[in-house]
């Protein structure tokens, strides 16, 4: 199909207002389609609503053909993006500004926008509002090929990468397979696990798109963070399917590691850290060997040099090696001592960091030093490395929003009506029905309401994050559930009576349903409830409602299930018998002797005798074959004692360091806000310490501990209040670190010398007031000008000086050099002060004390403060 030539009259046009419209619209990307630039995902049945394409990379998009008409984007076709491919969070702003389009990151829901691997339920969508084609074709272009903006990709961790090889080795190839449907068979590139393992080699493709928290990556090295590239310059060693080292194509793509840098990496992550991990007390590596893994030639004095060289030593946090035979040789060996105790100390955050408080003056880098301290306790990255270095500060900042972003960071600010309900947890009106799936259950905490609305349990910041830090597997994802995920009731038949058919399902990784009739439900279109209730009525029955079972659980099996999701195997309504993991789209065995409408399944756990149902669902199961059970009624914990085992929700070993920000922390009633909390917050208190201590919650009832991996870093204005003022409580649970003007950090800006400048103001303020009201070197941080620093002093450095001395302007001038003993008229360098006349009545001339009013200068004059 061209619908090019059918549209060049209406582009002609679009100047004067002729507006590509839905159907349009739908017609340029089956073009594009045609020519190979997308690929329709969604059946040509699909008339209605969303229309999915896929780009060659893997990328989805969904042409919205139904106009819309609100929020000013009338004429203008609405086409659904996944915000952030393969991980990597996309310019939107440039492209947008670039095109001349509307984008929308509010988010839509559609069962369209999930079909085949799609990644685009709400959440992760980005909405772009075209006017013609010319600007629709640009716009797939750029989002094909575009790189994404954050660097989630741009380094691969090792444990990330060991992690996802831990997957594979769990699930075999075919379970992986079937885990991870949107990996086609590896046929090219393979990388090599940098220690023995189940396998020799594995896909590279899932393992560094798992690694890098990616749906899909692209594979090869064509860009910098396709799957080798990344899994090459994080020193793994790239193989084909024999195993044998790839050529590494560098000269064609220059951001591939390659030379003394290339061996450094691999050294590293092939012996240096695999020996850490078995706890050794040094390594030693033959040169020759690993000149061979890396598959280079004749190249045995480079790799010496490589080893021996001072860089490594710092890379790798290793000593000088002892060297033994030749120089440069296939035999020269290189042994490193591995002091272990100096390697936890990097690896692991120390207990004193556990819970701090920066605090000072205004503008002494607060807030940029809790980024700092956040992304150090994250990363493990010990203070005296470069990326603290102040002209990376770019770097490190968009290292902290990264984590901030991966939901390791949390910011929240204090304040006075701050409360235990809004930190902790709280109840929450909601106009939410009690029971939304209709299940028969008696109100299980203070939730019951009137007037049409309802008290809920609401977790605040504090809980959320120590949740995620609780729950945090480290080097072992595979350990846990995913507790976004839907869990669906499913019963398979009556025990004692269809025994036989429960066992099928047990037997062969199915699920079975005997409703929705001899229909055969696989078509797109049965997406939609409402397309499963039409064919119902035209099929079967022209009375029945949507709560028929026939169509309210064929909607539940077919189409609201989805392959991830957990089914729970019930028996009768107080008891499971088994727990799985859906691995299969639906689909209809007509030659089945009972049930045709049928789903893969992997199950986790399976008990005979079955366990109580109330140790992980407070509510019934319903009599239904099939529905999802409440989100808010599941508890996990208690799932996951049953399906993993009892400890598998402690928190584990290598659990990830996760930090919370409290800005201004100072500002809010301490005791209100942490309430019994409190105490837990000691690291001896913290959950699997000597003294682990646990409380119940008083709205929701959750037995909570606060995990050893959660740290508090807290930021304090001494302006505003004293640390003498602190509560007891906190000074007792919390480190302090002083941050205080620094002076030595500012230069001279066209003659001023800020340094002088700075040391004069604040050694007058703590002469007039005290040293915790100074002013902070970060206010001129910035200025490169003259006329960066007089608006400093006029709009920020004068107004605090009057706050500080309750407009006491005379102490105001002392500050600034202005003041003096007499009583005339003057004029400073920042202020001029005229006396005022005396009102008849107050006293004649020499009695009334005089009184002064007080100008800002348009112009200043620095001479006073160049000099103490």
């Amino acid at each position: 199909m061209n619908y090019r030539a059918d549209t060049a009259q209406c582009l002609a046009q679009s100047i004067q207002g002729c507006f590509l419209n839905s159907e349009q619209a739908l017609k340029v990307a089956e073009a594009l389609s045609a020519e190979g630039k997308l690929t329709r995902v969604s059946s040509t049945d699909r008339v209605t609503k969303a229309i999915l394409f896929r780009t060659p990379g893997g990328r989805h998009l969904a042409v919205e053909i139904n106009d819309v008409k609100s929020r000013g984007f009338a004429k203008q076709v609405k086409i659904v993006f996944e915000n952030a491919p393969s991980g990597e969070a996309l310019d939107w702003k440039a492209i947008a500004a670039s095109l001349g389009i509307t984008i929308s990151d509010r988010q839509f829901k559609s069962s369209a926008y999930t079909l085949k691997g799609a990644n685009l339920e709400p959440g992760r969508q980005m909405s772009a509002y075209i006017q013609d084609q010319a600007t629709l074709e640009r716009l797939v272009d750029w989002y094909a090929s575009a790189e994404g903006t954050a660097d989630a990709t741009t380094a691969l961790d090792r444990a990330a990468v060991e992690a996802a090889m831990d997957i594979y080795d769990n699930l075999g190839a075919e379970g992986f397979a079937a885990r991870y449907p949107q990996f086609q068979d590896s046929r090219q590139y393979w990388v090599r696990p940098s220690r023995p393992r189940a396998f020799s080699r594995y896909p590279s493709k899932p393992v560094a798109a798992i690694a890098a928290g990616a749906h899909t990556l692209g594979g090869g090295w064509s860009k910098r963070y396709t799957a080798a590239s990344l899994l090459h310059n994080a020193g793994y060693i790239i193989v084909d399917a024999d195993d044998r080292p790839e050529p590494v194509p560098a000269e064609q793509y220059p951001y591939l590691i390659t030379g003394a840098e290339r061996v450094r990496a691999c050294a590293l992550t092939n012996h240096i850290a695999p020996a850490r991990d078995r706890g050794d007390v040094d390594v030693t590596i033959v040169a020759g060997k690993l000149h061979d893994e890396i598959g280079m030639k004749q190249a045995w004095a480079n790799v010496c040099q490589a080893l021996r060289g001072p860089k490594f030593q710092h890379y790798a946090a290793v000593p000088p090696p002892r060297e033994v035979g030749p120089e440069a040789s296939t035999t020269t060996t290189f042994t490193y001592d591995l002091d272990q105790r100096a390697t936890k100390q990097m690896t692991q955050s120390p207990r004193t960091a556990m819970n701090q408080i920066l605090y000072g003056p205004p503008g002494t880098g607060k807030t940029f030093a809790t980024a700092a301290v956040a992304v150090g306790l994250c990363l493990d990255i010990p203070t005296s490395d470069p990326l603290f270095a102040e002209d990376r500060r770019d770097e490190l900042m968009a290292q902290y929003r990264r984590l901030a972003d991966d939901g390791r960071i949390e910011f929240i600010t204090f304040h006075q009506s701050y409360a235990y309900e809004d930190f902790v947890e709280g109840l929450r009106p909601t106009t939410d029905p009690a029971d939304p799936l209709g299940e028969s259950t008696e109100a299980t905490g203070p939730a019951a309401g009137s007037a049409g609305f309802r008290l809920r349990s609401e977790d605040g910041i504090f809980k959320r994050i120590c949740e995620r830090a609780r729950l945090d597997g480290g080097d072992q994802p595979g350990d846990r559930l995913d507790r976004q995920r839907p869990v669906f009731k499913i019963a398979l038949g009556r025990r004692g009576i269809e025994e036989d058919r429960i066992t099928l399902g047990l037997d062969e990784g199915l699920i079975h349903l005997g409703w929705g009739g001899d229909i055969d439900w696989s078509d797109e279109r049965f997406d939609s409830f409402e397309e499963i209730r039409r064919e119902w009525q035209e099929m079967k029955d022209a009375d029945a409602t949507g709560k028929d079972p026939n169509i309210e659980m064929t909607y539940s099996f077919r189409s609201a299930m989805q392959p991830g999701d957990y089914v729970a195997l019930s028996d009768g309504r107080d008891t499971v018998r088994a727990f799985g993991r859906v691995t299969g789209e639906y689909y209809y065995d007509a030659s089945a002797p009972f049930h045709p409408h049928r789903r893969k399944v992997d199950w986790i756990w399976q008990n005979a005798d079955g366990v109580e149902r109330a140790r992980f669902y407070a509510s019934y199961f319903r009599r239904h074959s099939v529905y999802q059970l409440r989100p808010t009624t599941i508890d996990w914990d208690g799932l996951e004692s049953i399906v993993l085992g009892e400890d598998a929700s402690r928190p584990v070993s290598g659990a990830r360091p996760y930090v919370l920000v409290i800005d201004e922390i100072n500002r809010a009633n301490i005791s209100k806000v942490f309430g019994e909390l409190i105490t837990l917050l000691e690291p001896d208190k913290r959950l699997g310490e000597l003294n682990e201590l646990k409380v119940r919650l008083p709205y929701s009832g959750a037995v909570f501990g606060v995990p050893a991996n959660l740290h508090i870093v807290g930021t304090m204005n001494t302006a505003d209040r004293s640390i003498a003022l602190l509560d007891t409580a906190l000074r007792r649970r919390f480190e302090f670190r002083e941050l205080m003007p620094r002076a030595d950090l500012l230069g001279t800006v066209e003659g001023i010398d800020l340094s002088a400048l700075l040391s004069t103001i604040n050694g007058r303020i703590e002469y007039l007031f005290d040293r915790e009201h100074q002013i902070g070197h970060a206010y001129f941080i910035n200025c490169k000008t003259r006329s960066d620093v007089v608006d400093v002093m006029r709009h920020k450095v004068i107004p605090l000086l009057a706050e500080y001395f309750y407009e006491d302007w005379n102490k105001v001038a002392a500050v600034l050099g202005d003041a003096d003993e007499g009583d005339a008229d003057r004029k400073g360098g920042f202020l001029q002060r005229k006396q005022l006349a005396t009102p008849a009545g107050m006293g004649g001339e020499g009695e009334a004390t005089p009184r002064f009013r007080w100008t800002v200068l348009d112009d200043f004059d620095f001479g006073g403060l160049q000099r103490k």
